[in-house]
């Protein structure tokens, strides 16, 4: 009997300890599963960050100028390991979706004067990175031998028209208000608006032909490279000063994606180097082979951004 009692007893207190031990293994599995979770939540909220920062959109407005160059920038990221999407939208769309954090930046803000409104309307929602070029001009653009050098001269050459782009864009507005108000000279005149890419096949056209023609133009451009051709004087000042175009970015992409931010804030290119792009472009080679060509030639350069 005392046998079995003792083998009773130690059966209980093997019981009793084993129950403890598993307690233990529990409190202990819990804790390391409170850990393992918060090690995944921290984790996985630095890979999200990640993923976003990988993640960079550009849009643009169509202009040979903002072709070039925004193909350009969505190399440049790519090779620094971002995934780049360019979107073509509305010179005010673009500016919207900059302001309403759908896009992430542009490379294509043309100031003061072209998109100023535009600033003007969403200063306060975006972060102005400043000039990525400088020297553009805007003007009313002819053929080197049209027979007038000036706006003030113009009276019934080129069916009196000029060929504009975009309804709303700011040479276009420029032009309208030549016409409409600052030269009296014009008030037979009137500004045809149509597209980027329409204007140039007309003025190619006119060129070609020896017709007289007046377009909406701008610089860089590479109708300069391709044409023999030159700015009407404004002694008016309706197309005012030489602008810059400027790099635009929403308000948090510093703190989300620093090192895009940062590609973007150096980005500073002449008006030689561009046009080179733009030229390659017009004479048949896509944008993006234009561009990753550029890119490859001109390391030097482009080390200078991704600093």
């Amino acid at each position: 009997m005392k046998k079995w009692h003792l083998l009773f007893l130690t059966a209980v207190l093997s019981l009793v300890l084993a129950a403890c031990g598993g307690a233990e293994e529990s409190d202990s599995g819990e804790e390391g599963a409170d850990e393992s979770a918060e090690s995944t939540e921290e984790n996985g909220s630095e890979g999200s960050s990640d993923l976003g920062e990988e993640d960079i959109t550009l849009s643009y407005v169509e202009w040979d100028t903002e072709i070039a160059s925004t193909h350009v920038m969505q190399k440049v990221l790519e090779d620094e390991g971002y995934n780049v999407e360019i979107t073509p939208l509305d010179n005010a769309v673009m500016w919207q979706s900059i302001a309403t954090d759908e896009a992430d930046g542009m490379v294509a803000a043309w100031l003061p004067l072209t998109h100023g409104d535009l600033y003007e309307e969403y200063e306060d929602q975006i972060v102005d990175l400043g000039p990525n070029l400088e020297g553009a001009a805007i003007g009313m653009v002819v053929p080197e031998d049209f027979p007038v050098d000036s706006i003030a001269d113009l009276s019934d050459e080129a069916n009196q028209t000029v060929t504009g782009i975009e309804p709303g864009a700011g040479v276009v507005q420029a032009a309208e208000r030549a016409v409409g108000e600052d030269y009296d000279n014009l008030g037979d005149w009137e500004v045809q608006t149509s597209s980027s890419g329409a204007m140039a096949t007309e003025l190619r056209s006119a060129v070609e032909s020896g017709e007289e023609i007046v377009v909406t133009g701008w610089s860089p451009h590479w109708k300069f490279q391709e044409f023999d051709l030159k700015y009407l004087e404004d002694p008016e000042g309706s197309f005012g000063e030489a602008e810059t175009i400027n790099t635009i970015v929403r308000q948090d992409l510093e703190a989300d994606s620093p090192h895009a931010y940062n590609v973007l804030d150096n980005f500073f290119w002449e008006t030689e180097q561009m046009e080179e792009v733009m030229l390659e472009i017009e004479q048949g080679t896509s944008p993006q082979e234009a561009a990753e060509a550029w890119v490859e030639d001109n390391q030097d350069v482009v080390s200078e951004w991704t600093e």
